[in-house]
């Protein structure tokens, strides 16, 4: 049950980019068709969970074991800037459409915040490793919701006739905080299902 809570939260409770801000960038970046958004939202749940293992482990077994954990931030970017060149040589392989359209946003995950942030937000929160990767993987799948529907969003948006003062940016901001304000609705699921499975 505590990872059914885990999950939940993630996904829509604490969504990483409409409650948390993180990941922001290619929120608003990549979310103009949705076929680019769920090829962003898969190459970022695959960075992020796998990312999330590989520094948990360095973390729990080189960091800490010899009292290196300022070191923490730098290698947990180094790491991830690895994991995202191996996803854009797969990517440039597998499925060079799409990595076109990503474009200049693939390399981005390497900065993208959502992927630091989940994974120094497992270490603060103590996980052990398997709560963390469903904890990692709830995050990416939450991402990857918010950035498909703002797409979706986008996409009906493109067809309407909007003033001329609020085309482009001004119109995705406003209807991400509109979208920030509905997921609000969430809030306090995750605690009424601690209640009701007595967690």
């Amino acid at each position: 049950m505590e990872y059914l809570l885990i999950f939940i939260s993630a996904i829509f409770v604490n969504n990483i980019v409409l409650s948390q801000f993180l990941g922001i960038c290619p929120f608003l970046g990549v979310s103009k068709k949705i076929e680019t958004a769920l090829g962003m939202a898969a190459a970022v749940a695959f960075v992020l969970t796998i990312a999330t293992v590989v520094t948990f482990l360095i973390q729990k077994y080189v960091l800490d074991v010899f009292n290196l954990g300022y070191l923490q931030t730098i290698t947990f970017i180094l790491v991830i800037a690895g994991l995202v060149q191996m996803v854009e040589i797969i990517l440039k392989k597998v499925s060079p459409a799409l990595y076109q359209a990503l474009g200049v946003f693939l390399p981005l995950i390497t900065t993208n915040c959502c992927i630091l942030g989940v994974a120094i937000l497992v270490i603060q929160k103590d996980y052990d490793l398997l709560t963390g990767v469903v904890y990692a993987f709830s995050t990416a799948l939450g991402f990857g919701l918010a950035l498909t529907l703002f797409a979706g969003l986008r996409e009906q948006l493109a067809m309407v006739d909007i003033p001329k003062g609020l085309r482009g940016t001004p119109i995705a901001l406003l209807t991400a905080g509109l979208l920030a304000m509905a997921f609000m609705g969430f809030s306090g699921v995750d605690k009424g299902l601690a209640v009701l499975f007595g967690i």
